[in-house]
């Protein structure tokens, strides 16, 4: 008499298959993982880009507010709405100056001659000035600041808006 036995264990075909499952599922993850990377570095930029620029916008609003005196424009050197000049509460004569070639918001110490970045990858800044209604010669009352930033990648943009009273002008 013949005893059958029963072979366990897995065909070719069922091991090929196996494989072939496992690969797509290593894929999908392997192709989510990397979607979460991509998008936490253009977080990441756009992230530090948003601080850098609440800094530069806080600093100018700062300085704005205690000033003894703002430009106004077409005057003092301020020819267009990409900058301000002003005199600092300290007697300092600074410029808050955009330069669209360089991407870059800068501070121009006037009295120092010293000058520092404030904020990189800038698109636009624009100053736009309100007068004391009554004053003669005419003193600037606020001024109301947009600037435009993007991330290091270029593919994200946002703009910040900030405006400041100048106290020494509301009498």
């Amino acid at each position: 008499m013949k005893t059958t036995q029963k072979k366990t264990g897995f065909t070719i075909v069922e091991m090929l298959m196996a494989l072939v499952i496992l690969a797509m599922l290593m894929t999908a993850v392997a192709v989510a993982f990397d979607a979460s990377v991509t998008n936490f570095q253009v977080n990441e930029g756009i992230s530090k880009t948003m601080n850098t620029a609440r800094a530069a916008l806080l600093r100018i609003t700062t300085e704005l507010r205690t000033a003894q005196g703002v430009a106004v424009i077409g005057t003092g050197g301020d020819p267009d709405n990409s900058q301000c000049s002003l005199i600092a509460s300290d007697g300092r004569n600074i410029t808050y100056r955009y330069s669209a070639d360089e991407k870059i918001l800068y501070l121009d110490d006037n009295t120092s001659g010293n000058s520092y970045a404030l904020c990189r990858n800038v698109n636009s800044v624009t100053f736009n000035r309100a007068l004391v209604p009554a004053s003669s010669p005419a003193a600037v009352r606020n001024v109301r600041i947009l600037l435009s930033v993007e991330d290091d990648l270029g593919k994200v943009n946002q703009t910040l808006a900030a405006a400041a009273v100048v106290r020494r002008n509301l009498n």
